[in-house]
């Protein structure tokens, strides 16, 4: 049997957000023409590891609490009322799923705009002081349609989905591809929310 290999930045199971700021105060005014905006300072780059027996972020241990919130089950809309509400809650994480069939709905066709926003979710975690865990699929769970699979997968003749069958692989790696191009910049080890 194969080894799948994955590119080096889509960590499959755990991506975390880093803590930053939003880079000014909310209302502030805007400055003059005749002075230019003072840029924020970039933000700070963590690291994330597996201790012994915790995880450490910049060699600190780190408890995650999380709860799900899945993006493109909760309009665009009410995202940052919910990422406030778990905040609120006491979680410091939240966890979603990154459904294949949401996001590439024909082959090749990649869709990441409006609810399928998945980098404008993890973004707007970080605003509100959240870490990240994201799970990239390919299943996801068992009451989303096709566990969260794409339909077109089951009309490829030979496709054996959950298998190590060549187009299959395939056909996840190219996903995989793509969404690394959303969240790659937003790694914790990059700056960014995941």
């Amino acid at each position: 049997m194969s080894t799948l290999r994955l590119p080096q930045y889509l960590p499959h199971l755990l991506l975390a957000a880093s803590l930053v700021g939003s880079g000014g105060a909310t209302g502030a005014p805007r400055p003059t023409p005749r002075r230019p905006a003072v840029k924020p300072a970039p933000a700070p780059r963590h690291t994330f590891a597996l201790g012994r027996d915790q995880f450490l972020l910049d060699g600190k241990p780190l408890q995650m609490i999380s709860g799900e919130l899945h993006y493109p089950r909760i309009p665009r809309e009410a995202w940052r009322s919910r990422l406030k509400m778990a905040k609120a809650m006491g979680l410091n994480t939240i966890g979603t799923y990154v459904f294949w069939n949401v996001h590439e709905p024909q082959p090749g066709k990649y869709d990441f705009t409006g609810n399928n926003d998945v980098a404008a979710f993890v973004k707007m975690a970080q605003e509100e002081g959240l870490w990240v865990i994201l799970r990239p699929s390919p299943y996801v769970c068992a009451e989303w349609e096709f566990g969260g699979y794409p339909y077109w997968l089951q009309n490829v003749p030979g496709l054996k989905v959950r298998s190590q069958e060549p187009q299959y692989v395939a056909a996840y790696t190219r996903y995989l591809q793509a969404v690394g191009k959303q969240l790659a910049p937003l790694q914790v080890a990059r700056a960014g929310p995941c």
